[in-house]
């Protein structure tokens, strides 16, 4: 099916709504747009005097863009500078230029209608004020659909707008903003200016209905959520007014929400406003995070009575650990494993004891006995009689601030390259 074209998104409401006089470029009406873009030509002032003016935007172009602008930049400089902004916008194949007229721009330029006919530069002149996201939504929108409409199926999910739109995130496919924003839309994902993002990766089920649970514990919050082979993927958006830490807030949701033996990873939080590069980090990191959740042995006991819960912040260190993979870096963890802990590890062999595990567990819960005690189901007194021993078997304090990152690196290894995942049946597995 054939791109939108220009004499088709000047039919769309919000563009007709602008009231739109074509000024020049009669005879490319039916050239193909791209996307359509707000580009504020103005001035950077100081003191009232323009020392800095924005007429750059058109190297920025890749063709078949249709700009919109509030024509102030075009009120202050020469006739010259006006044609040649005209000329560029030609040259880089922009598919037109809509410029409001009435408010910064009295009338529009006889010099830019003149340009523009003479390159053959569709130029429009609206003389009504209509909020330029109304119309970049609504254009971008139509554009995106007529673009889906028309895409051969390459994917099992090539009819799931949702679906697709995921995957091509999760894989960072070639996209750019106002593509992933138009998608997005249509799959009927707005997150607000101030929004913050968050990846989320399912493992145990293809009912998308837990990630909806969970957004509706939320409260407010947007999803995009699609079924895949190996995962459940999500991504939400909470918010800008929503208070508090963002990532312990989902993990809540899902703690709430979600069935015994499920497997939750939550990525990072990203703003809304960072660009698609970032939606998609907080994606991966989750579902790396899930990967990690599902073959790595958790660093805290298990609870009873509901799913796993983490998150990439809590599995830091293991994503760091395992970049290229755990087989890739095997060896080198090993190396670090038996040139740290050696003697904790002969001495586990020998004795029924964890020497290893309450290291690591005291050292991710900031050396506080009561905590480390807690989590251990053991008596402090028994915790004491352990870090003695961890101490006497290292020849070194255990919380000696210089040696932290070592050990808690080095336990943390020993889990990755023991390698046996942590089996709990409707069991609860959280780490915060």
């Amino acid at each position: 099916m054939p791109a939108l074209t220009l004499r088709e998104i000047l039919a769309l409401d919000p563009v007709r709504a602008a009231e739109p006089e074509l000024l020049a470029g009669h005879t490319a009406l039916d050239r193909p747009v791209r996307w359509v873009l707000p580009l504020l030509l103005d001035f950077a002032r100081s003191g009232g005097t323009p020392i800095s003016e924005v007429y750059e935007g058109a190297n920025f172009l890749d063709g078949g863009e249709l700009l919109l602008t509030n024509g102030f930049g075009l009120t202050d400089p020469d006739e010259e500078t006006r044609r040649r902004y005209v000329r560029e916008l030609a040259a880089r194949g922009a598919a037109g230029l809509a410029v409001e007229v009435g408010r910064s721009l009295p009338v529009m330029p006889a010099e830019v209608v003149d340009e523009a006919r003479r390159r053959g530069l569709p130029l429009l002149a609206m003389h009504r004020v209509v909020p330029f996201v109304r119309i970049t939504e609504a254009a971008n929108r139509a554009i995106v659909a007529r673009g889906l409409s028309g895409r051969a199926v390459v994917r099992p999910w090539g009819g799931d707008h949702t679906a697709a739109l995921l995957a091509d995130l999760a894989d960072r496919a070639a996209l750019n903003q106002p593509e992933v924003e138009g998608r997005a839309a249509l799959a009927g994902f707005h997150p607000g200016p101030g929004a913050r993002l968050i990846g989320v990766s399912l493992h145990g089920t293809r009912d998308v209905s837990t990630v909806d649970r969970a957004v509706r514990q939320l409260g407010g919050a947007g999803v995009l959520r699609a079924a895949f082979p190996g995962d459940v993927l999500a991504l939400l958006s909470l918010p800008a007014a929503r208070t508090g830490d963002p990532v312990k807030a989902v993990q809540e949701a899902f703690r709430t929400t979600a069935a015994p033996g499920l497997t939750v990873a939550v990525g990072h939080a990203v703003a809304q406003g960072d660009g698609w590069l970032r939606w998609s980090d907080t994606l991966r990191a989750a579902r790396t995070t899930r990967e990690l959740a599902l073959t790595v042995p958790s660093a805290e006991p298990a609870a009873p009575d509901g799913p796993l819960v983490t998150s990439s912040r809590a599995l830091a260190l293991e994503r760091e650990l395992t970049r290229g993979g755990v087989d890739a870096n095997r060896d080198r963890l090993t190396a670090l494993v038996q040139h740290t802990l050696d003697p904790l590890l002969t001495w586990d062999a020998a004795h029924p004891s964890d020497l290893v595990r309450t290291l690591e567990v005291h050292l991710r819960n900031g050396c506080s006995p009561t905590r480390t005690a807690a989590l251990l189901h053991i008596g402090r007194q028994s915790l004491y009689q352990r870090l003695e021993r961890i101490e006497s078997l290292l020849g070194l304090e255990v919380d000696d601030p210089d040696l932290l990152g070592e050990l808690l690196t080095a336990t943390c290894a020993y889990r990755v390259v023991r390698g046996t995942p942590t089996v709990v049946r409707g069991g609860l597995r959280t780490v915060a």
